[in-house]
């Protein structure tokens, strides 16, 4: 198991938690209270500061009830913190976009996010065929 050093910034959230079998996200969350006007875009502090290990990033995305608990739409799509923002104030925080009047209070859960290794390096190799099964479209929508 890895240990992760974390600082709060507030004793008004509740601790992190790893809840295994359930899922491996971890969720985070607001650590003030903040009322957002339609159209507005503030950024949430989640009161939380991580030393995440060399090769490691944080992927921060919104909660699948975040939009619609609260109307927000995180404006950069996911957020990814690298191990190098890891000094005493390197607070994270979560851009957040309302498209209604809302408020999110201290304590609610806003975001959640992973630890993942960066990406090996790669090359790329041209080829004019591809051996794969073709699935005959976009993705897994299979619409063209």
């Amino acid at each position: 198991m890895e240990s992760i050093k974390i600082k709060y910034f507030t004793d008004k959230i509740d601790k992190l938690e790893y809840i295994g079998g359930k899922s491996d996200w971890i969720d985070l969350r607001a650590a003030e209270d903040m009322s957002f006007s339609a159209g507005e875009y503030k950024l949430i502090p989640l009161g939380i500061a991580l030393q995440l290990p060399e090769g490691y990033e944080a992927h921060v995305v919104p909660r699948s009830s975040t939009f619609k608990n609260f109307g927000l739409i995180q404006t950069n799509s996911m957020g990814v913190i690298d191990e190098t923002y890891c000094g005493d104030n390197d607070q994270w925080f979560v851009p957040m976009y309302a498209t209604r009047d809302t408020v999110v209070h201290t304590n609610d859960r806003i975001a959640q996010f992973r630890i993942m290794r960066h990406q090996p390096e790669i090359s790329f190799e041209e080829v004019v065929k591809l051996d794969g099964r073709d699935r005959g479209g976009f993705g897994s929508t299979g619409i063209q």
